[in-house]
């Protein structure tokens, strides 16, 4: 029996591949002579990169970027294995946990790091670069992103505008005749977990803003801000991000990056199940194991296991997943592509020893979930 395993990462328990780990000797308990792919997926957010690297033999670079706040940070990066593509998470460098609580605020909170990310790529040579969009701290609409890589985003009196969101407000003009030449050269694709528009109430500034530290009038403001950079990017390059979904990631980073940069703006699962072919390893397949943190209705909004699901299901195969913890509205997702699922974590016990615990757990969840799997299986044959 071939099983493929392909959990994202718990938030603040297991990587992805710590995940796939622990889901591998739960099921070496009740399968032994089981065969194991281990293919770690992300939605744009959190392990993104790593399971780009896993999947493609890529490696880790560090550099120096400008943080969130505008000082000097060290963050990381990778190429994947063909050493063509980089691969960059945008919460490395402009990421909400980069910033203490008290200190957050996306009305001066710049994405300029992850645009100095790009330009490393760009000195490296690559010519295809992935962005991952998730746990983004600003919601500057990707404009520190376009000014470290050379357009110029200026007022009235034709000087360059502040950093972050709040400074949007006073921009005039739009210039993007001294963007780095090699960015022509270069295919990059954006991955995002959210639909989001730009604006209103459903936008990046009202539904993203007060996690990222925004009080209500500063809400008011970024909106405002993000509505008025729209209008400029409309009269100035011609492009129109107002109504188009998903622009209000990151931020409205996307909105940004697909105006001023040409950037593919993608569903982030759809993205990297691709990259890591996924269905390739499907293909011969008898069984699939998914897992998240948490399960529940919110992962029928195109989050990793259900994507990952879906493909299984076009080939007929069952799907079982584990998390963390089942949400009370789980059982929406039972159905929906996903055959079964079990949580890791008991109701009794505080989160923080369950955290300390993760692969002792998930590996325990696993073995009840397949265990009963295999029972109800050998119980439809004999019927």
């Amino acid at each position: 029996m071939k099983v493929v395993i392909s959990p994202q990462a718990f938030k603040g328990g297991l990587s992805g591949i710590e995940a796939a780990q622990a889901i591998s000797l739960g099921l070496m308990r009740v399968f032994p002579q089981a065969r194991m792919t281990l293919l770690p997926v992300a939605d744009g957010g959190d392990g993104t990169m790593e399971a780009l690297v896993q999947s493609t033999c890529g490696r880790y670079l560090d550099t120096q970027v400008t943080g969130p706040l505008g000082d000097s940070i060290n963050v990381k990066w990778a190429v994947a294995g063909d050493s063509d593509t980089a691969l960059i998470e945008m919460a490395r460098a402009s990421g909400l946990a980069l910033i203490p609580a008290g200190r957050r605020d996306p009305t001066t909170a710049t994405s300029y790091g992850t645009g100095e990310l790009i330009r490393k790529a760009l000195d490296r040579g690559c010519r295809k670069i992935i962005v991952g969009l998730g746990g983004s701290a600003t919601n500057d609409g990707g404009a520190g992103i376009v000014q470290a890589l050379g357009a110029r985003l200026t007022g009235a009196n034709h000087e360059e505008i502040g950093m972050g969101g709040g400074c949007l407000s006073e921009l005039a003009h739009v210039d993007l005749s001294g963007l780095d030449p090699r960015l022509k050269l270069c295919h990059i694709r954006a991955a995002t977990d959210v639909n989001n528009p730009l604006c209103g109430v459903n936008g990046a500034s009202a539904i993203y803003g007060p996690q990222k530290g925004a009080t209500p009038e500063a809400v008011s403001l970024l909106d405002d801000s993000l509505r008025h950079f729209a209008e400029i990017l409309r009269r100035d390059i011609g492009k129109d991000v107002m109504e188009l979904p998903g622009m209000g990631a990151a931020g409205g980073a996307a909105a940004g990056l697909f105006a001023m940069l040409n950037v593919s703006i993608e569903p982030g699962a759809d993205l990297i199940c691709d990259e890591i072919k996924l269905d390739t390893s499907l293909r011969d397949a008898d069984l699939v194991i998914v897992g998240e943190g948490q399960l529940d209705s919110q992962t029928l909004n195109d989050k990793a296991p259900i994507v990952v699901a879906r493909r299984a299901k076009r080939l007929g195969l069952p799907v079982l997943a584990v998390a963390g913890l089942l949400g009370p509205d789980h059982r929406a997702v039972l159905g929906n592509g996903i055959d079964d699922a079990e949580g890791a974590s008991p109701s009794h016990l505080p989160l923080g020893e369950a955290l300390s615990q993760a692969n002792e757990l998930v590996a325990d969840a696993t073995e009840r979930l397949l265990r009963r799997w295999d029972s109800e299986a050998s119980v439809s044959k004999n019927q």
